[in-house]
């Protein structure tokens, strides 16, 4: 129930960094247990990590990649996560990892958080690595300021999985890992970019309503420590 700020001359630095941080965890998990499980954020600010990290030399083959969240759209949508991180990340190296999406072809987002929280059971229990951003109004994962399944999400006793969130500040609707789910991470990672993100930051760290700001949630209640990454 920590948070500890690693700063940076600019996002070349930081993505640098940040990617040979993730590649030793999940080499260390890999050599631990056999296996290594990763759940990252789309959004533009990660573009250059993932970069970065597709070229690391590990045994991607041993590494299983999820999303954090997702627009419940398909892969070829240009909103998707899973085409963001098919682009900048499933490529050089990382080509060999498993790619385990949360957007189902079926008809509706519900029946999609069900295949989804069936399908990623056994690859994050708790994960090697999770990798999430913040938004300008401080949410964090699909954990929306007004969203309509938000106390749920971020309810320490909810189950592990992916639920469905609707917000009006999300677009479309959202499928989304619980925050029991994401928490517990082996090395879990806040990656944020710009002086407004800054400053988003330290309006949340100074307050504790995590309706206003659900990534106050992360920040005080998870179990493991936050690991805000930031360059300006």
């Amino acid at each position: 129930m920590a948070a500890r700020l690693h700063s940076f001359a600019d996002a070349n630095a930081l993505a640098r960094h940040l990617a040979t941080d993730i590649a030793k965890h999940l080499r260390d998990a890999i050599a631990a247990r056999g296996s290594a499980s990763m759940a990252v954020s789309g959004g533009s600010t990660p573009k250059r990590l993932f970069e970065d990290l597709s070229a690391h030399d590990l045994d991607w083959s041993l590494v299983t990649i999820t999303l954090v969240d997702e627009r419940f759209v398909p892969a070829d949508n240009p909103r998707s996560n899973h085409l963001l991180v098919a682009t900048h990340l499933l490529k050089n190296r990382a080509a060999a990892a498993n790619f385990q999406p949360l957007y189902q072809n079926v008809a509706s987002a519900l029946q999609a958080a069900a295949i989804a929280t069936e399908k990623t059971a056994d690859i994050g229990n708790p994960f090697d690595v999770v990798i999430l951003g913040m938004g300008a109004d401080g949410h964090t994962a699909s954990f929306f300021p007004g969203g309509n399944h938000l106390a749920r999400a971020i309810d320490a006793d909810a189950p592990r999985g992916v639920m469905t969130m609707e917000a009006e500040g999300a677009g479309e609707e959202r499928l989304t890992f619980t925050f029991p789910s994401l928490a517990d991470a082996r090395f879990l990672v806040l990656h944020i970019e710009g002086d407004a993100k800054k400053e988003v930051l330290e309006k949340a760290e100074a307050g504790t309503d995590v309706f206003e700001m659900p990534i106050r949630a992360m920040l005080n209640r998870a179990p493991s420590t936050v690991e805000i990454y930031w360059a300006p």
